[in-house]
């Protein structure tokens, strides 16, 4: 059994986020290559964004704290602290309307 707080978590990699030139910082809570789920903090200054990409397969994305918007093609979508979204299989980006955290889930 691992114990982890998000909140704690996503607020430290929001401190280091600050801190680095990319506006951006994470850490894999859980998984990672030989495992087929991956769980990731992600936190985003500001106006920083992942640019678009493709799904590496079902994912999710929570929203710990901050605000910000998935985009995928001409839809989007707001994400606001306690919001699930669901990856859309398209590729999509994720643009930080505020300094922003989030659990991405990935599944392979």
């Amino acid at each position: 059994m691992d114990k982890k707080s998000l909140t704690a978590v996503a607020r430290q990699q929001l401190k280091l986020a600050a801190g680095a030139s990319s506006g951006r910082s994470s850490q894999t809570l859980y998984g990672g290559h030989t495992h087929s789920l991956r769980q990731t903090v992600i936190a985003l200054t500001a106006g920083q964004s992942l640019a678009e990409h493709d799904t590496p397969g079902e994912a999710t994305l929570q929203v710990i704290s901050g605000t910000l918007i998935l985009i995928s093609g001409a839809n989007e979508w707001k994400g606001s602290p306690g919001d699930l979204l669901v990856l859309p299989a398209a590729r999509h980006s994720v643009k930080a309307l505020d300094d922003v955290a989030f659990l991405l889930t990935v599944a392979k």
